[in-house]
């Protein structure tokens, strides 16, 4: 799981060199912050009608997305999906409560 989103974090990284014109994620990246925090504004919506229309498969199509347009943001903002995963780690084992409070 993990090599998928380093992968994809590469390729992410990548596009920050190509030409909007010819890469999707180059063109949020040209965007700027707000476009892409746009999508995924739109993007997590779509997984909570998606949830709530009871469909499985587009939960999953939809968080894919979600979490896609998150992967370019963190790459936007200089970071990547090894920050994310060292902080769940952090909290694995910790109260919800207890982690919540310690912010």
């Amino acid at each position: 799981m993990t090599d998928t989103l380093t992968r994809l974090a590469d390729v992410l990284e990548q596009r920050k060199q190509a030409e909007a014109e010819t890469s999707y994620v180059a063109s949020l990246y040209a965007k700027g912050l707000d476009a892409i925090l746009k999508k995924i504004g739109e993007e997590a919506t779509e997984v909570v009608m998606a949830a709530k229309d009871g469909d499985d498969e587009k939960v999953i199509h939809e968080t894919a997305d979600l979490w896609f347009h998150c992967l370019v943001l963190l790459a936007h903002k200089g970071l990547g999906p090894d920050d994310v995963i060292q902080e769940l780690s952090r909290r694995f084992g910790v109260s919800g409560h207890d982690e919540k409070a310690s912010r």
